[in-house]
């Protein structure tokens, strides 16, 4: 009698195959699953995403799948919720850097370093170029009216993507008035201006008068002698403005315009001009609310980028003779 032969049965066999080869697939799979967190994505280049208020975790999968910063939302999507730990994401600009894993995405959207967006007003910038500076820029949305003269406080400011201008020249607005408010509140007993409001006039004169910050006091110091003793200020810059609204006017002024009569032109009227010229600095309604304590009233240009003040009207003439003297010299007469 023949003994039977031992052994596997084929189907055992098969299992152990099929079971084998399932568990290399699911291997495989965890392996590239792990691999997926930490290797390099698929951004060729950097890439800008907007992450808007309120939005979830898989608002932004979406957002970086479409932008090609990651291969798939959902996976994307799986590993932050497995690996990211529970620290939500922030809104704002980011940048995703080329090649970024899906790591480094999440840590980006975690950490809230956000793109930084400005938009400057300089000093002395009047509010119909403000407004074309706010309109001009396509990454702002919304359309604003020329915002009124002097509410603007020159400084740089942050916005966002797609922000509309409405929300940008608000913070401009709120941001004079609180300034404002607090340099008011701290004036000088020497300050001739009786409201908030007249410092703002006032500082828009100086501003356009001088660039130079050291002259600011000593300027404002001039104008505030000439408004308690009734002079006219004489300041050129309120000439211009009722022709431009504060653009450059790209000419010598006229003999016809300085006698002109209206709100503004300080040549023919005692007094402030009824508005301000331009959006003043904090520098310039500073020097407003604490001016120079100064004899002086008179300026005029000393040829270096200053000026140069004179208590007397003979010694402005005087001071006006040189510079004449320095302009012919430089063919400019």
């Amino acid at each position: 009698m023949m003994a039977r032969r031992s052994g596997a049965n084929p189907m055992q066999k098969f299992g152990c195959i099929i079971l084998a080869v399932g568990l290399a697939v699911a291997a495989f799979i965890a392996f590239r699953f792990v691999a997926g967190w930490t290797e390099q994505g698929p951004a060729k280049q950097d890439i800008s995403i907007v992450v808007p208020d309120g939005a979830t975790l898989s608002d932004a999968a979406v957002m970086l799948k479409r932008s090609g910063a990651v291969l798939s939302a959902d996976a994307f999507l799986t590993r932050a919720k497995i690996f990211g730990g529970g620290t939500s994401i922030k809104a704002g600009e980011f940048v995703i850097p080329a090649g970024a894993s899906n790591s480094d995405i999440l840590s980006i959207l975690q950490g809230g370093k956000t793109l930084t967006r400005l938009i400057t007003i300089p000093e002395g910038m009047p509010s119909i170029l403000v407004h074309e500076r706010l309109m001009a820029n396509e990454q702002l949305t919304g359309d604003i009216k020329v915002p009124e003269e002097g509410s603007v406080l020159p400084d740089s400011y942050a916005f966002d993507k797609g922000e509309r201008r409405a929300a940008v020249l608000a913070r401009m607005q709120a941001a004079m008035d609180k300034e404002l408010a607090k340099l008011w509140a701290e004036r000088a007993p020497n300050t001739v201006a009786k409201s908030p409001r007249e410092a703002i006039i006032l500082a828009s004169i100086v501003e356009k008068e001088t660039a130079l910050p050291s002259e600011r006091q000593m300027v404002a110091g001039v104008y505030s002698n000439r408004l308690r003793t009734n002079m006219m200020l004489q300041a050129d810059p309120t000439i211009i403005y009722p022709i431009t609204r504060g653009k450059p006017l790209g000419r010598r002024i006229r003999k016809s315009e300085i006698a002109a009569v209206n709100d503004y032109n300080t040549y023919a009227m005692v007094g402030l001009p009824k508005g301000p010229i331009a959006n003043p600095g904090r520098l310039s309604i500073a020097a407003v609310l604490h001016p120079a304590q100064t004899k002086a009233l008179y300026f005029v240009a000393d040829g270096k980028g200053g000026h140069i003040f004179a208590d007397t009207y003979q010694q402005h003439n005087e001071n006006v003779r040189k510079w004449f003297e320095i302009r012919r010299s430089r063919g400019e007469l």
